[in-house]
């Protein structure tokens, strides 16, 4: 999958003389960040938001999940859904991409993402006394579904001393 730039606007509600953040800087906040917050939408219209482990791989953010779970569940009938991440604090970055999740059903793509996954949370997935330990092994197996959000719009908000808010948009992704 091809890691297309997105196009990056300063918004409206930003500081003046605030600069744009730019997309670099933004897969900086996402790459390291444990927890991201990932929203959906139940059957009846209802918000659905749970925390879980995501990393930026194949050209977008990936997370896993069983599949009689809400969030797959909720993904099956509306496969819109936003995943945010940031600093939980007044200064800093935080980061919201907004996209389309699928199923990754290609053997060595689960590969590739569990190997992103494996770097970036460690002992967590990897030591028998991890918490997700063999996590990876479920994924690749297929056994547990691995989800890729490509990106249709996305966000940074810079916060305290200045306040930006930058838009991200990839063309013809809806």
């Amino acid at each position: 999958m091809s890691e297309r730039e997105p196009e990056v606007v300063l918004g409206p509600f930003s500081t003046p003389g605030a600069q744009p953040t730019p997309w670099a800087s933004a897969l900086a906040v996402l790459g390291p960040a444990e927890v991201f917050w990932l929203a959906t939408v139940r059957p009846d219209g209802r918000p659905h938001v749970t925390p879980l482990l995501a990393a930026w791989s194949l050209g977008g953010l990936c997370f896993t999940t069983g599949d009689q779970e809400r969030k797959a569940l909720n993904l099956e009938r509306n496969s819109r859904c936003v995943l945010t991440t940031g600093t939980n604090a007044l200064t800093g970055v935080d980061v919201v991409i907004e996209g389309v999740a699928t199923v990754v059903d290609e053997r060595s793509a689960r590969e590739r993402a569990v190997a992103d996954f494996e770097r970036k949370y460690g002992a967590h997935l990897t030591a028998p006394e991890g918490t997700w330990y063999r996590l990876g092994e479920a994924v690749v197996a297929g056994d547990t579904r691995l989800y890729r959000v490509a990106p249709t719009v996305g966000f940074a908000f810079g916060k305290l001393p200045t306040s930006s808010q930058t838009r991200y948009s990839w063309p013809g992704r809806r």
